[in-house]
């Protein structure tokens, strides 16, 4: 062992004595000397926790283990990851401030955002053995509603989609109108996890790494079709469905280029297309047809029937529309 670590050991352990700083839990006692990063991303894997959450947590951290306290200097990337597990331990140990200095640099984000940091901080947190601040709660959400496009805005993007050069852009709006798969999801899915016969497919490990089936109709099949030839000429080696123009797996930012352009070829904001949002429109529509909210929710792979039950509002609302509409119209004539 280094001479700095035995110093660094020997230093802990004084404090110990006297009662100053945190201790690690006994089941991280002897990997303290080891490197957080990788320990800590072992311990997300062995949750259960999928890529895209593991993602989120680390990003939701880093400016936590960022922040400094009066006198110091702020970490660089090399120095946040290249921290030991004791190192990271007294850096944020609960009642040394950094806390209360890192949730008062989030004042101006929004709940939402605040709260799902606040989640991968007290995390890790506690997978240091330590208690998270009492005095510290989670903002409450303001309840906000999934965005969905209008019939008219819907239907410039799918017209939009069939005139577009790009010959994934019909094929990706089709298929997340009739599945409602999310973004992650639809980047994930193989070429064996579909079939064209039945008019379904598998997602496998999706959010809550849950599996379920997803239903499309004929125009789908049609779409994948006439995709597979151009797929097979751009020499992809991966079994994903949707590659990229160099044969390469396309992933999730790809798609939301491609919703900006067709935006712009929409003639909406770009904000008002993404994947998520036509995954709302393929809820409503459903919802609207007569679909009851536990088909709804199996299809959209919701854990909970209350994360399925926002659509409602929605329904309510465009019943209002459609009524004060009617009511304007007739009160006219």
């Amino acid at each position: 062992m280094e001479m700095g670590q035995r110093s660094r050991q020997r230093m802990r352990q004084q404090a110990r004595l006297y009662g100053d700083g945190p201790e690690l839990p006994p089941r991280l006692a002897h990997l303290a000397e080891q490197p957080w990063l990788n320990a800590y991303r072992m311990q997300l894997k062995s949750e259960g926790k999928s890529a895209n959450t593991l993602k989120s947590y680390l990003s939701g951290i880093r400016k936590f283990i960022e922040t400094p306290l009066p006198g110091e200097n702020i970490l660089s990337e090399a120095q946040r990851e290249g921290m030991i597990i004791s190192q990271l331990l007294e850096r944020l140990d609960p009642h040394n401030g950094r806390i209360d200095n890192w949730m008062l640099s989030m004042v101006d984000l929004a709940p939402s955002t605040i709260n799902a940091r606040l989640a991968s901080a007290a995390h890790i947190v506690n997978w240091l053995g330590q208690r998270w601040p009492e005095h510290l709660t989670r903002p409450r959400n303001s309840k906000r509603l999934p965005r969905t496009l209008t019939k008219r805005e819907l239907t410039s993007v799918i017209n939009a989609a069939s005139c577009s050069e790009d010959p994934l852009a019909s094929l990706v709006v089709t298929i997340l109108l009739e599945t409602g798969l999310r973004v992650s999801e639809l980047c994930e899915l193989s070429l064996g996890d579909i079939d064209l016969e039945d008019r379904s497919a598998m997602v496998y490990g999706g959010k809550g790494d849950k599996d379920r089936m997803v239903l499309f109709t004929e125009r789908t099949v049609e779409k994948i079709l006439a995709w597979l030839p151009i797929r097979e000429s751009r020499g992809s080696e991966s079994d994903r469905l949707l590659t990229s123009q160099n044969g390469d797996n396309l992933q999730s930012r790809g798609i939301q280029r491609l919703m900006d352009k067709l935006a712009d070829s929409a003639e909406i904001p770009r904000g008002r297309l993404s994947p998520h949002v036509l995954r709302h429109n393929f809820a409503t529509g459903l919802l609207e047809r007569g679909a009851d909210l536990v088909s709804i929710q199996r299809l959209l792979g919701h854990a909970s029937i209350a994360t399925t039950r926002v659509y409602l509002e929605i329904s309510d609302q465009t019943l209002r529309e459609v009524y004060r509409r009617a009511q304007s119209s007739s009160s006219d004539d």
